[in-house]
């Protein structure tokens, strides 16, 4: 018996649900049931992308906050796996207690293993709304700045199979 532990690409929470995204959700929901009838350990996990810009922007467009857009977009998320019958055994948020400590773990063992370093790149900057933005929402009154940030260079993480601990 094998186990395997199986994601697919995080859905955004800042929009709907599409018929692409679907594609991709419904043919590894098939192949994570395959294995699990061939009585391997299966799980297969995924949750709401709930970082960055787009998120921010959508909530201030509807007058909420990004946290009340990630619940609405999340519900919304979950009825539309529901209704096309892909089975997560956990549908979660990338903004969960749980994922910031895990990711803290994992930056610091990176960082700790000299797998991460700090270099200066230039990012576009909003004065109005004080806040740096990707490059593709660049309107109206932009500063280039250069900003010092912390940035994975190279980790090379692959994992060809992953053993979970009992």
């Amino acid at each position: 018996m094998r186990k395997i532990v199986v994601t697919s690409a995080l859905p955004y929470a800042n929009g709907s649900i599409h018929i692409g995204h679907l594609v991709e959700y419904i043919q590894t929901d098939i192949w994570v049931r395959f294995q699990k009838m061939q009585g391997h350990e299966t799980y297969y996990v995924c949750a709401d992308d709930t970082h960055g810009t787009p998120i921010m922007l959508r909530a201030e467009k509807e007058g909420i906050t990004p946290e009340e857009l990630i619940k609405k977009v999340h519900i919304e998320h979950s009825k539309d796996f529901s209704d096309f019958f892909v089975n997560f055994d956990n549908f979660y948020s990338t903004n969960s207690p749980e994922n910031h400590e895990l990711s803290q773990t994992v930056y610091k063992k990176l960082k700790q293993n000299k797998k991460i370093i700090t270099k200066s790149i230039e990012q576009f900057y909003d004065p109005v709304k004080e806040m740096f933005l990707p490059d593709r929402f660049i309107k109206g009154n932009v500063l280039n700045v250069t900003l010092k940030i912390n940035m994975v260079i190279h980790v090379k993480l692959v994992v060809q199979r992953m053993r979970l601990q009992n």
